[in-house]
């Protein structure tokens, strides 16, 4: 086994995941197989419990594992499915040593960080590297871990020390260190500054681990004599230092490294020159262009509550970038702030409640994301009832499909005080309830989580023609609460079709209005398995409707066609054109893709 370690200095947000996941492209692009790692030095057990704000979106695996979001770069970039063990935690670290040390396998020797944590986080490494992520058999070839923070945390120390004795214990030729750095450039002097990462190099050679190349972040391409500078000082040859420059959209970030050569390099410290192939990436170069192109705009209001870091949504804003592509459209998402929709803002923040509004009717679509807690569910709710009433294509996920359900009974079924017992446990007309295996007393791991199955219920409908006409799909789910079962039968008499339900028929997974343009609510997360060869069903169907192909695609799909293989798209994720408080502002996407963000409000960061 081989591995490539990816650190970073400076800053954090650089995109040491995009380059992570860019160099898994590239070496898998040269006929090799890859796994990945990521290290988050953290002390939760996992991301389940962390607030969007905090650290971006929750990534949920198929083994109901959730993740940072770095692994949902990963699967997309290099079509894998990782499994909760390829994130790497302290708390998980932590946990496995203390329960060791309880049921008394260190023999009664003082247990300390070394060596008794630093060998848990190499044994756990080589463990996890071994198991198969590409539906193959047998281990991958290259195992890429990222180490999350920055170079000089407190919290990473035993994770860097760790990986220094790993670097020996695997020995040369089976550990490459790519180290990804800042070269800012000062408005005054309009010159690029090597000083940062020559402090970055520095300190990452004093906790013993020392830099084989240097992925260097810029608002530009590194000039030679800046790179003749890094190499003179960092002791890295310049033919290892490679510039990851802003670009377009991050499509382009495995091309960047491909013409500078960047599998070379690591082929020749990894020795493994004389069984790799040179890098077939037509479809990278097809996707990129085709993306830079597009001229028609689709317009997708995302009205949520954490719309002040897009990170929050990243799988949805992929998913939705998947699909306009494979529609030839160029997206255009305008965040709504659900709370801004509500009747109180219209007195409190009157210029506010009138911006949401204007971009809600401006859309071509509505998306209402998933999301937990009673803020801005009166909006959400607003938004589901404005695309209901008029005709305007609607997807709601997770949340979204249940406040649809909600809506529907309080305007079209007349039962005003319908709701979810999540957010009034009196209600008297129990609209979606609390799953009775759920537990109300610990918050992780203890939803419904992971890949389950789906069954459609009714053959002729949108959701199912989207999915090619099968009898069943799998797709990963994150929730606490459901529709209530007992209360279906009035729903589907009342117009509101579930046309897709569990194994048990009892529990609701997809509902449709069937006489609407495209009024679709999944109780899954379809954003976590799009990728860009393979975009989500039901996010085509949104933006096919939204921009008037949905019969082609309805068409097309039941003809067992997959509407982006036309195009020769292969996977990965892009910077779609965002729009955030009118102002122009870079995608939150660890700054490697220039994009604009929009979003309607008051620019307050909401808990």
């Amino acid at each position: 086994m081989k591995y490539v370690l990816v650190t970073g200095g400076v800053v954090s947000g650089l995109g040491k995941g995009v380059t992570a996941s860019s160099i898994g492209v590239v070496l898998k692009a040269c006929g090799l197989r890859i796994t990945s790692i990521k290290i988050d030095p953290y002390l939760n057990t996992d991301a389940g419990t962390m607030s969007p704000f905090e650290h971006g979106e929750v990534f949920v695996l198929d083994d109901g594992g959730e993740v940072d979001l770095d692994l949902g770069n990963y699967e997309r970039f290099l079509d894998i499915k990782l499994t909760r063990d390829n994130n790497i935690t302290t708390g998980k670290i932590y946990q496995s040593v203390i329960n060791k040390e309880r049921e008394g396998e260190y023999l009664g020797k003082t247990v300390q960080v070394v060596p008794h944590i630093t060998n848990a986080i190499q044994d756990w490494i080589e463990r996890v590297a071994m198991v198969p992520v590409d539906g193959q058999e047998g281990p991958a070839d290259v195992c890429v871990i990222e180490l999350g923070g920055t170079i000089g945390d407190i919290e990473s120390m035993p994770f860097i020390e760790a990986l220094g004795q790993f670097s020996y214990r695997v020995g040369a030729g089976n550990f490459c260190l790519v180290h990804v750095s800042l070269v800012p450039v000062l408005n005054v002097v309009g010159e690029q500054k090597t000083k940062p990462t020559q402090h970055s190099v520095r300190g990452l050679r004093g906790l013993g681990l020392t830099p084989n190349m240097l992925a260097c972040r810029s608002t530009k391409e590194l000039e030679e004599n800046v790179k003749e500078k890094l190499s003179q000082f960092c002791h890295v040859p310049a033919a290892n230092i490679f510039t990851l420059y802003d670009v377009s959209n991050i499509w382009h970030i495995p091309l960047l490294l491909r013409d500078q050569k960047a599998h070379n390099a690591i082929l020749k410290v990894l020795n493994l020159e004389s069984v790799a192939q040179e890098p077939k990436l037509d479809e990278w170069v097809a996707r990129a262009t085709l993306y830079d192109t597009l001229q028609d705009e689709v317009r997708i209001a995302m009205v949520g509550k954490y719309t002040g870091l897009s990170d929050s949504y990243l799988s949805v804003l992929k998913a939705l970038l998947h699909a306009s592509v494979s529609c030839h459209k160029k997206l255009v998402v305008d965040w709504v702030a659900s709370t801004d929709l509500e009747d109180s803002t219209a007195s409190e923040a009157p210029d506010a409640y009138k911006a949401a509004w204007t971009l809600l009717k401006g859309a071509d679509g509505v998306l209402v994301p998933g999301g937990f807690g009673d803020r801005g569910v009166k909006g959400k709710m607003m938004a589901a009832k404005y695309a209901r009433e008029n005709n305007v294509p609607y997807l709601g996920i997770c949340l979204g499909m249940q406040l649809a359900v909600v809506e529907f009974a309080r305007h079209v079924m007349k039962f005003p005080d319908a709701d979810s017992t999540e957010f009034n446990p009196n209600t008297k007309t129990p609209c979606v309830i609390f799953m009775p295996e759920g537990s109300k007393t610990h918050m992780g791991g203890t939803m419904r989580l992971g890949s389950r199955r789906t069954f459609f219920k009714v053959t002729d409908c949108k959701s199912a023609k989207l999915y090619g006409d099968v009898n069943y799909v799998d797709e990963r789910h994150r929730h606490r609460y459901e529709v209530n079962p007992d209360m279906v039968p009035a729903f589907e008499n009342a117009g509101l079709q579930f046309v897709g339900k569990d194994e048990t028929g009892q529990r609701m997974e997809i509902i449709e209005i069937p006489d609407h343009r495209f009024f679709v609510g999944v109780q899954f997360h379809p954003e976590f398995k799009s990728t860009p060869s393979k975009p989500s069903p039901p996010f085509v169907g949104l933006i096919a409707a939204a921009c008037g192909q949905l019969d082609q695609v309805l068409q097309d799909s039941c003809n067992g066609h997959v509407v982006a293989a036309k195009h020769k798209l292969g996977d990965s994720s892009s910077t779609p054109l965002v729009h955030q408080n009118g102002h122009a502002q870079k995608q939150a996407n660890g700054g490697v893709a220039n994009g604009t963000c929009h979003a309607n409000g008051n620019g307050s960061t909401h808990g």
